[in-house]
């Protein structure tokens, strides 16, 4: 049977009209920026980008400026590895914590990574304590760094740093000078300590804690281990 032109029209006229397809756009994550050596960074932001670099071992914010250090010679290793040694036996004795290469948020614009810190167990309403995150914040009573020379940073940014925020005592280790600063804060600054007469530098905040200048430089553990003992 034919349907005429007329009838044909009137039933397009009725059908509901074609449904378009719909298009959907998946939602990307916003791409998170890599950490730039020279980079100026809040503290926030600074943790993103460092958390979202998992290969990356060592960064530091220094007031609001990201650096991130050369590969590690052994010039540097082999001081690290006695003052960890150190550290870690006194710790152990002493009821402390010690922390190798953990880095210390300070404030909003400085997050150091130093090469050990001696300090009391981290609590609430402590010198030191931990975020949410597991971050430890505060100011320890002992920081130490390994660097080069006295043109170090150490000696310079982070010292006023560490002077700023209280840090009780700071021990840098200069390789390529064969020197041992040790600094104790006095009246809101860092004075320099003498070795006594056997050439030995002791904590003022940690009884018994006492470095044996000539075995360190020499890095003869077992010497520095002796004169921790007596």
């Amino acid at each position: 049977m034919k349907i005429s032109l007329m009838a044909s029209s009137r039933m397009q006229a009725v059908l509901p009209p074609k449904r378009r397809a719909r298009t959907t756009q998946r939602r990307t994550a916003p791409v998170c920026p890599p950490l730039e050596n020279g980079d100026m960074l809040p503290l926030t932001e600074f943790i993103r980008r460092y958390e979202d670099m998992p290969g990356v071992k060592k960064a530091q914010l220094i007031e609001g400026v990201v650096h991130m250090p050369s590969p590690v010679r052994v010039t540097h290793a082999e001081p690290d590895g006695v003052i960890q040694l150190w550290l870690g036996v006194y710790a152990a004795e002493n009821g402390l914590k010690t922390y190798p290469n953990a880095t210390l948020l300070l404030d909003t614009e400085n997050a150091f990574q130093p090469d050990a810190i001696l300090c009391s167990p981290p609590r609430k309403g402590g010198r030191v304590w931990l975020n949410t995150k597991g971050y430890l914040c505060g100011s320890p009573e002992l920081v130490v760094e390994i660097a080069s020379s006295t043109a170090s940073i150490d000696l310079r940014d982070k010292l006023r740093v560490y002077r700023r925020l209280e840090v009780a005592e700071y021990i840098v280790w200069r390789t390529e000078d064969a020197e041992i600063d040790w600094f104790v804060l006095e009246e809101g600054q860092f004075i320099k300590m003498k070795p006594d007469r056997h050439g030995k530098l002791r904590s003022r905040i940690f009884p018994g804690l006492v470095l044996d200048l000539a075995a360190a430089l020499a890095c003869d553990k077992a010497k520095v281990l002796a004169a921790l003992k007596k």
